[in-house]
């Protein structure tokens, strides 16, 4: 991903009690709260399977990455395009579209563990909370099984 430009535009979602952004050019819609179909003998991120436009599509657990409990209720989808395909990711709630600035953006600090290291790319400091910036290059099915232990 590059660097945030001087204002971006970013979809937040909440996982639990972090707010995550991606900015909003890499999300091609979101579902709302599809059915999902659970996959046998799937890597632990994969959270279902998702109907989407004629296709089905792999959906990559936010929680499971993150080592969180299942959501006890049904969870929103976002769809990104990868060089793969498009894949979904399982969020607990979409938020607003909001604007932030590359000023109030840091990198990951080094005391962040390596998984959250591959997964994030830093944090936007707002008013009165931490906006974390997810990369859907580096939540891709694809990648994922490269990079993480299954």
């Amino acid at each position: 991903m590059n660097a945030p430009g001087p204002v971006d535009e970013v979809c937040s979602v909440r996982v639990d009690t972090t707010l995550f952004g991606v900015p909003i050019a890499h999300v091609l819609e979101i579902l709302g709260k599809p059915a999902l179909q659970p996959v046998p003998l799937a890597p632990f991120f994969i959270g279902g399977l998702v109907h989407y436009r004629g296709e089905v599509l792999a959906a990559v657990s936010l929680r499971c990455l993150l080592g969180l409990d299942p959501a006890l209720k049904p969870e929103d989808v976002l769809v990104f395009e990868s060089p793969d395909g498009p894949f979904g990711l399982l969020v607990d709630s979409v938020g607003e579209v909001l604007r932030v600035s590359a000023a109030d953006h840091e990198p990951n600090p080094s005391t962040l563990d390596n998984r959250r290291q591959s997964l994030f790319v830093g944090a936007w400091k707002l008013k009165d909370q931490l906006l974390v910036t997810l990369d859907p290059d580096r939540l891709d099915p694809m990648r994922l099984l490269q990079s993480l232990p299954s």
